[in-house]
């Protein structure tokens, strides 16, 4: 069964009010033992990072680039998991493209 226009109209503001809600939503990921957090919110934008001073070392700025990364990779993971369990909710029932 297609949905019709009206539930399309439904959806479409249902989906730009999750959107808007997600902007206020964060995640955050924490590594290295929480030497490292980066705190993102649900549009993939960063809002902190926090870095523990003991792991500012001058002679090794590989080890602060690698929990970085690993902060934000992590950070970024969390956020699609936020964003696919809100949609997910709101259109795991319809079978649209693009939607999960």
């Amino acid at each position: 069964m297609r949905p019709n226009i009206n539930q399309m109209k439904k959806l479409q503001q249902q989906v730009a009010k999750i959107q808007e809600e997600l902007g206020n939503e964060t995640v955050e990921a924490t590594v290295g033992g929480g030497v490292v957090t980066v705190t993102m919110n649900g549009h993939q934008q960063v809002v902190a990072v926090k870095i523990a001073p003991e792991v500012i070392d001058p002679s090794d700025p590989q080890m602060l680039e690698d929990l970085l990364t690993a902060a934000f990779n992590e950070a970024v993971e969390k956020v699609q998991e936020l964003i696919s369990k809100r949609m997910g909710a709101l259109t795991g029932g319809l079978g649209l493209p693009g939607f999960m």
